[in-house]
């Protein structure tokens, strides 16, 4: 009878053991699970700095891709090199705001005279999705490899501007301002239109 007792005992420590560990491997796994599962929280504030009226009406955009290599010759160390790839875009506009009551010359019964500003660019703006660093080397510290990254992309928005400037930007805005306003003016007013600028 002892030993049915002691075998009984045995046996539900045992199994009571088993349960136990079982458990704690468990519990262990679920911590680790919690510990490696990450949340994103995201606090914002969003202020509205000033609210601007638009009237620039845009009337040519010039989508651009340029490759720029960037070196800094030094004398002991490696020179530092960055091969970045630019795509982004330049758009010219007029702005229609600055259109005055005396910019509208009426010369006879059949003619009118339209001075339109001066085309001006909107905006440079340089994508993010399709420009890429391709090589960085040279640099010794991470900070030297951050710094020659935000150099390169402030470069390559004044390089666009100055390509998009190159290639007569402001022309073809002068251009496509007349093919948009010479015949909307002459349909509206129905009179022969001339457009000229400041």
């Amino acid at each position: 009878m002892r030993s049915f007792n002691l075998r009984t005992r045995t046996a539900l420590i045992l199994i009571t053991s088993i349960i136990t560990i079982l458990f704690l491997i468990f519990i262990a796994f679920y911590i680790k699970r919690q510990f490696a599962l990450t949340r994103t929280v995201l606090n914002e504030d969003i202020m509205i700095e000033k609210i601007s009226n638009m009237g620039k009406l845009e009337l040519v955009k010039y989508s651009m891709k340029d490759v720029l290599e960037k070196k800094e010759l030094r004398m002991i160390l490696p020179d530092k090199r960055i091969l970045f790839v630019a795509a982004g875009e330049v758009t010219g506009c007029i702005d229609l705001t600055k259109i005055k009551k005396e910019d509208i010359i009426s010369s006879n019964d059949d003619s009118v005279t339209v001075f339109l500003p001066a085309p001006e660019i909107c905006y440079t703006k340089l994508d993010h999705q399709r420009s890429k660093v391709y090589d960085v080397s040279g640099v010794i510290f991470p900070s030297d490899s951050k710094d020659m990254v935000e150099g390169i992309y402030k470069l390559a928005e004044q390089k666009l501007l100055e390509n998009a400037k190159q290639q007569n930007i402001l022309g073809k805005t002068q251009e496509n301002a007349k093919l948009i306003f010479q015949p909307m003016l002459e349909n509206i007013s129905g009179k022969k239109v001339t457009v000229k600028f400041r």
